[in-house]
Formats: structure tokens, sequence, C-alpha cells
């Protein structure tokens, strides 16, 4: 199914004041088991800045909604962030919301990440459910790397190809339409990012047993439910109320766990 209009929907609700956006961001931070990920393995990227009172340049690559540098502004004691994405709506709206709330040290521009480079700019990239929308990878890792300081580091968070994008056989298509793949073999990216330039490439499974049932509890079947009647909304709190503490059980359960196979992988590279 198609997500963005989905999307385009819950971004309509939630842009219409600066409280309401930021509990979209605290709502994602607590559902989105790939940002409870993404928060676990920066957090001590953060903790030494802040210790060592250290202004890092990030890039946040693929912003979307915007979520990850409102988290990141708001944990680092300095940073510059720059938010990139192809949509325009987006981007016109993050920056009117950062502006609103008098954060000048993050922005957001539009631009394509396969030609998007910036030599030596950042000590960070975060990339997010980006890269299963990118034909053309292997060049965004290179503007990546490119782009990096020395010794900077890029965390990627994607689905698999060990049921992502809710595939497991040959000849299912992806529950997310505009995905231009289904998901990574681990030891491809792993490839492609040391073939891009990374010295350095640590990818490991998530979405494990406990994290698949999660998500399909608290994103898969509320999707398919704003896709079948947007009048869900009305109910969609409620479901909630109800869904939400297994879900924190099985995100926790999934963050401290060790899978052998899951459906989404967390890949961290240095240059």
């Amino acid at each position: 199914m198609q997500y963005d209009p989905i999307k385009r929907s819950l971004g309509t609700v939630f842009n219409k004041t600066p409280f309401l956006r930021k509990l979209f961001y605290n709502l994602l931070d607590l559902l989105l088991l790939r940002a409870w990920h993404v928060h676990h393995h920066l957090n001590p990227v953060i903790q030494k800045a802040n210790a060592e009172n250290k202004s890092l340049n990030i890039l946040d690559a693929g912003s979307g909604f915007g979520q990850y540098s409102y988290w990141m502004s708001s944990e680092l004691k300095n940073c510059n962030i720059l938010g990139v994405d192809v949509k325009e709506e987006q981007i016109a709206d993050c920056n009117n919301f950062f502006k609103s709330i008098g954060r000048e040290n993050v922005a957001f521009s539009v631009e394509d990440l396969t030609i998007f480079r910036k030599e030596n700019k950042y000590d960070l990239i975060v990339c997010v459910d980006v890269m299963e929308h990118v034909l053309e990878d292997v060049k965004v890792f290179e503007n990546y790397a490119s782009s990096l300081k020395p010794g900077g580091m890029l965390i990627i968070s994607t689905p698999s190809d060990q049921g992502g994008s809710d595939v497991h056989a040959d000849g299912e298509t992806s529950f997310i339409e505009e995905h231009v793949r289904d998901g990574y073999n681990i030891n491809d990216i792993k490839e492609k990012l040391f073939r891009s330039g990374f010295s350095k490439v640590e990818p490991h499974y998530t979405y494990g047993t406990f994290g698949s049932i999660s998500w399909r509890l608290s994103m898969k079947y509320p999707i398919l439910m704003l896709g079948f009647t947007k009048l869900f909304f009305i109910v969609l709190p409620f479901y909630y109320l109800i869904i939400y503490p297994i879900c924190f059980i099985l995100n926790f359960l999934d963050l401290h766990a060790t899978p052998v196979k899951g459906t989404g992988l967390l890949v961290k590279a240095y240059r």
C-alpha cells in the first residue's frame, strides 16, 4: 500500500501548533522501534560530545518529519544540523517549526542524496528509513563517505532481506509500495559500504521475534486500518491505549536482544 498519503494526513493533523508537533515527535519516539535502536546507538556519541563540550556537525539524510533532528538538537549541548529531503512540503514544514521554537542551529533543505555531497563536512550522518527508497544506493554511500570527516560515523536503519517490508517469500510485494527494494542482505550492504570508502562497518539485525510482533501491532495494523478509512483516526488513541503496554515490553526485549536474523538492519559505518 502507499504510505505517503497517510504520512501526509498525519502531518496535516500535527502541524497545526508547535505543541502538537512536539507531541507527534514524542509519540513517534515511543512507538517506533527503529527510533529506540537509533537513540540507543547514538546516546554514547551524544554523551561523549557533551562531556567534551564538542560541537557536532550533523546531516539528517532523508529527514522526513524532522523527528531525529529534533531529538538530537534536544540532547546535544552544541550542534549544527542540516536535514535534507526531496519532499519540498516536508522541508518547508520543518523549517517553519524549528524557526517557531527558536532552534537556529537546525535547518532543512531540499536535496537529492544521489547528488548531495559536502567534502569533509560532517561528524555524523543519520539515515533512517531512507535507503529502501533509493535505487542508486552506492552513489549515495559514496556521497556519505566523502561528506564525513575522517573518523566520522554514519548510522543507517533500513529493512533487511529477512522479511523486511513484510516480504517473506519470492513473489510477495513490499508492504510499502514506495520501497524500491524489499530489504538489504547484511553482507551486501557491508560490502557496498566498504566499496564506497568506509574503513569500518558494523551491521546487525533488529526487529527480531519480539520486534516483528511489535511492528505488526503498533504500525502495520493501524496503517492498514487508516488506509481503509480515515475514520480510524478517531479510534486510534483508544487502540494504542490498549496495545502500547504490550509493544513497550516487546520493544524493550528487542532492543536488548541479539537476534541471529531480523526484519531490520542497524548499520554503523566509519570513515
